[in-house]
């Protein structure tokens, strides 16, 4: 690839820039902790529902999608379309007005309302190591693909440093700017900057959609080219899906999205930083509505690189005055041994591809959809589609350091130290805790160089933490009878739920390990999607089981307040008002909507 020009660099420069400026021009305004760590609870809707569109995705939901696209083809769109719109419609109809009329500053601080201290500090320091873990993780995946693109190989060379010097680069750059927009702006300035990051995804990558559909000739096309995905040459598919694959795909989706939409404080402090309890209900139907179009932004051009033309090493012969001349090109092994623009998997140990029990070469869908940005976007959009790339995975970032301060702050500090929570106090404590959550996340995206293998836990980490928390959160706001104890004992007992079913179960063809079975091998799941999906469905009917059995044998509250922490009847809007206007009618159309954008990949 070729490096960038200086038009491309100072796109990427302007687009620094903002993210900066957004920040300091709010940091004059941030006067109480109110304003530092809950935006001051006065954002409009539109803001609070893009940021958390963005804020879900995430280094690894970007990669995740492009990936999923270049291995399951068409069968990954029901798994991020209709898997998580109805995750996303549940949360902001039935849960999130109850978590904004609590008037908790986090989830953790929710659970201290419903349940007691100790089930706070439980999840909020369960809550903060995964916060670090996944942005640490989320810095890894954003390195891998600039280093692999070769974004900043030329500066790099200039100063006569080596590749794993532009991978470092890669973390640190986009680790310093995410620090520097957190301590200025907070968590305002985070959720601007995330709505901000919507729009440069969505103008970054809309022309690589079109650009790489018009190369292919349309849907036609680009169903051929799903036929190169592993889904369709392993099931015979040809690239289309049946309506089973889809149905099965959503649900799989549904698992995975419940947690992140209904118990993720990451997505979920945006929704609570609305202005009102109405605006924080309409902020998740128009997350909703944006999340329709990502997986559009991600997948397609991910299934379009299979069906482009595979770069081959070549050697063309020409004579001129009398001479003859060798042009030769050379493609990397991984790329020439790829399917069209998706290169292969390198085993470190032989330098050859890697290849499944098949004997099918093993595919870095990772690198599929940066490889068709990088392709054909010209000078000048080239800058645009780095800043897009760039927006898509930074948002993950900066979402889970300014929950693991707020959380850190909130919910570990203000207990445990026994202090009181002056102003002064609370937002010093929350800076401090970004500059100790970057750094703690810089280190884990180093560790993550040697182990690459990292990537793979944040699934378990996930089961672990927020499965078993989407349980108790369920039967908090639906279920007046659950105890204190039933949570505690609920939250316990899915995570040690998560990691048995981890430890004693194994996909094929892995190694023990971080992939599973690290205690002994009990089961093989097909694959890790299966495994990781079992996972998270035990530690979820664990805490479930156990919460219910627990409080069942327990005294609950028996005043009045858990009664204003239980979901009650939305209030109905007139039924004059104009569909879009009133909550259920709306999430309907999006949910049909969802499903129709779906139905065209079917069959």
């Amino acid at each position: 690839m070729s490096n960038l020009a200086s038009t491309d660099s100072l796109v990427l420069l302007i687009y620094f820039f903002f993210v900066l400026a957004v920040g300091i021009s709010l940091k004059p305004l941030l006067t109480t902790s109110l304003d530092f760590l809950q935006a001051g609870r006065a954002l409009p809707a539109w803001t609070c529902g893009l940021a958390m569109t963005m804020a879900s995705l995430g280094s690894q939901e970007a990669i995740g999608m492009g990936a999923a696209g270049a291995k399951y083809g068409f069968a990954s769109i029901p798994f991020y379309l209709v898997g998580a719109v109805p995750a996303v419609l549940f949360a902001g109809l039935f849960l999130v007005p109850v978590y904004y009329n609590s008037q908790a500053r986090t989830l953790p601080e929710f659970l201290a309302l419903r349940f007691g201290q100790k089930t706070r500090v439980l999840h909020a320091g369960l809550f903060a190591m995964m916060a670090v873990f996944a942005a640490g993780v989320s810095l890894f995946a954003m390195a891998r693909v600039f280093a692999a693109l070769h974004v900043f190989e030329a500066p790099l060379r200039a100063a006569g440093l080596e590749s794993q010097g532009a991978l470092i680069l890669s973390m640190a750059l986009p680790a310093a700017l995410v620090l520097a927009s957190i301590l200025l702006g907070g968590l305002t300035g985070t959720i601007y900057n995330l709505a901000i990051q919507f729009f440069v995804m969505t103008a970054g990558w809309l022309p690589v959609v079109f650009l790489a559909l018009k190369q292919l000739g349309g849907r036609s096309g680009l169903k051929a080219a799903a036929g190169f995905s592993s889904f369709a040459q392993e099931s015979g598919s040809a690239g289309h899906i049946g309506l089973a694959t889809a149905a099965t795909s959503a649900g799989l989706g549904l698992i995975f999205a419940a947690g992140t939409w209904c118990a993720d404080f990451r997505v979920l402090q945006a929704a609570m930083a609305a202005k009102d309890v109405a605006a924080a209900r309409s902020a998740s139907l128009i997350a909703a509505a944006a999340r329709i179009a990502a997986p559009f932004l991600l997948i397609l051009p991910a299934i379009a690189a299979l069906g482009l033309p595979t770069p081959r090493t070549t050697i063309v012969i020409h004579r001129e005055s009398g001479a003859i001349y060798h042009e030769i090109t050379i493609v990397p092994p991984e790329v020439e041994n790829g399917q069209g623009l998706v290169p292969a998997k390198i085993d470190a140990a032989t330098g050859k591809p890697l290849k499944d029990a098949a004997g099918r070469v093993v595919l870095d869908g990772g690198l599929a959809a940066p490889n068709v940005l990088m392709r054909f976007l010209p000078t000048g959009l080239l800058g645009l589609g780095i800043a897009a790339l760039l927006a898509s995975m930074m948002a993950g970032v900066a979402a889970s350091l300014t929950a693991f301060s707020t959380v850190f702050a909130c919910d570990l500090w203000e207990p445990l130290s026994g202090k009181s929570a002056s102003e002064a106090n609370s937002v010093a404590v929350a800076r401090w805790a970004v500059v100790a959550g970057a750094l703690l996340s810089f280190a884990v995206a180093l560790a993550a160089i040697r182990f690459s293998s990292l990537l793979d836990a944040m699934a378990l980490v996930f089961a672990v933490v927020i499965a078993p928390l989407v349980a108790v959160l369920l039967l908090a706001v639906f279920w007046r009878r659950a105890t204190a104890s039933g949570a505690f004992s609920g939250l316990i007992a899915g995570a040690i739920g998560a990691l048995l079913h981890h430890g004693l179960a194994l996909p094929n063809g892995e190694q023990r390990g971080i992939h599973g079975g690290w205690i002994a091998v009990l089961h093989r799941p097909s694959s890790q999607l299966s495994l990781d999906a079992a996972t998270m469905i035990l530690a979820f009917a664990v805490s479930l089981i156990g919460t219910a059995a627990v409080s069942a044998f327990t005294r609950p509250r028996t005043d009045a307040e858990p009664a204003a922490l239980i979901a009650q009847a939305a209030p109905s809007r007139p039924a004059s008002a104009a569909w879009w206007k009133r909550p259920h009618l709306l999430a309907i159309a999006i949910l049909i909507a969802a499903v129709a954008i779906c139905a065209l990949f079917v069959g």
